[in-house]
């Protein structure tokens, strides 16, 4: 509904019951960390967003494993904060590992995993039409993306 100023309170409350009741490592505690910095992303609040994004993450790769779906989202969410600052450079890394822990845990036809891929392959559709491809990796998945969004794959 775009009521964001509305939401933000909210978002800190139930930070702030799940801190008290589940304590600042659980994984519930990173989701809500994930949420707030969300709707942060959502008002343009990039500086807020990112560290929020950055503790979840470390969170559910400590308390649920690298490999894990959940923190494939956290990978995926930070990647598209990154995204949306046109710092593509930094957003391709994290979403190649989020495909790799999705398509393993989820398989390919997931809608997780074709989520992300949507999510990697505007990326590439973002850095072409910027003019600023180059400064993406020579990892074969993005050079194929990036091959198919070029007309040249």
């Amino acid at each position: 509904m775009g009521r964001y100023a509305a939401a933000e309170p909210l978002r800190l409350r139930c930070l702030e019951i799940q801190k008290q009741t589940l304590g600042e490592n659980h994984p519930q505690f990173a989701a809500s960390l994930n949420n707030l910095a969300g709707l942060y992303q959502a008002m343009g609040r990039y500086a807020a967003a990112e560290p929020l994004f950055q503790r979840s993450l470390a969170i559910r790769e400590q308390q649920l494993g690298a490999d894990h779906p959940d923190t494939a989202i956290s990978l995926n969410n930070l990647a598209g904060l990154y995204q949306a600052m046109g710092r593509y450079a930094a957003a391709e890394p994290l979403y190649l590992r989020t495909l790799a822990i999705l398509v393993q845990s989820l398989g390919e036809t997931h809608p997780n995993t074709q989520t992300a891929w949507g999510n990697f392959c505007y990326l590439m559709q973002q850095a072409v039409q910027s003019g600023r491809a180059g400064e993406l990796s020579a990892h074969p998945t993005t050079q194929a993306v990036l091959q198919q969004v070029r007309g040249e794959g």
